[in-house]
């Protein structure tokens, strides 16, 4: 039986990747697009509003906005709908209501959909834990023009990551430019670049005493992100209420 997808975002760039993997796959089907526009060659109907959708789905994707999130919330505790949340940009108490909300439904939230940007905060948590308090750590992310938020949530979630491993408190710089001090060891530099049709890029520097260790992921094309979203409302289709990541989906491969 074929899992039941709503995708909300269907008409940006991300829903028509998802769309298009979708078409090609056999374990699953998007029964109905939520969007403000829609180019009516989408192959299923499209709606303004999560609330206009009349049938049933078996999990809903979205790829929209920040400002969706709590129409979303509130639709998938009513219809006990699992969320997989793949928007960026949210604010602390939208953060907060993600994980009120999964108290009552599955939620599946991630700042990046992509297992190659995961393994790199893997390998990244190991060289925080290895190379100890002699490196300064740097993260410098790249994406289009079109992308509104900065700094990217993969860059946090790397930051985020890398904290829960060092000994001390760590503190996240975002702009050296104002501050006419020498850098703190306990910080964290989060720089973004915006420009071009860049996909995604993220870098990972240990800056130590004569020697410098990167680590990188680049991505080329928003299919590695589709396939990740897509895979995960798959699984989080027969879960049980709480919050999962990419880890939990990576556990059952």
């Amino acid at each position: 039986m074929k899992t039941r997808i709503l995708l909300s975002g269907c008409s940006g760039k991300m829903g028509h990747a998802v769309s298009a993997l979708v078409a090609e796959r056999d374990d699953c089907e998007i029964c109905a697009g939520i969007d403000l526009s829609s180019t009516g060659h989408e192959g299923y109907p499209v709606y303004s509003s999560v609330f206009e959708f009349p049938g049933e789905a078996d999990v809903l994707i979205d790829f929209s906005h920040p400002s969706v999130l709590s129409s979303l919330l509130e639709y998938g505790k009513q219809h006990h709908l699992p969320l997989v949340l793949c928007t960026t940009g949210y604010s602390k108490e939208q953060t907060e209501a993600v994980r009120a909300a999964s108290a009552e439904i599955p939620i599946f939230s991630s700042g990046n959909m992509s297992l190659g940007i995961n393994l790199l905060i893997e390998l990244s948590k190991k060289a925080a834990q290895v190379l100890g308090e002699g490196f300064d750590i740097e993260i410098v992310e790249m994406h289009h023009n079109q992308k509104i938020d900065a700094p990217s949530g993969t860059a946090l979630m790397l930051a985020d990551a890398i904290s829960e491993v060092e000994p001390h408190p760590m503190t996240y710089q975002y702009d050296r430019h104002s501050r006419r001090a020498k850098r703190e060891h306990n910080e964290i530099g989060i720089h973004s670049v915006r420009g071009g049709t860049i996909v995604g890029e993220h870098e990972v520097i240990f800056a130590g005493h004569h020697e410098v260790i990167r680590l990188s992921h680049s991505a080329y094309s928003k299919e590695v992100f589709a396939a990740g979203a897509v895979n995960a409302a798959v699984f989080l289709s027969t879960q049980k209420p709480g919050m999962y990541q990419m880890s939990d989906l990576l556990s059952q491969t």
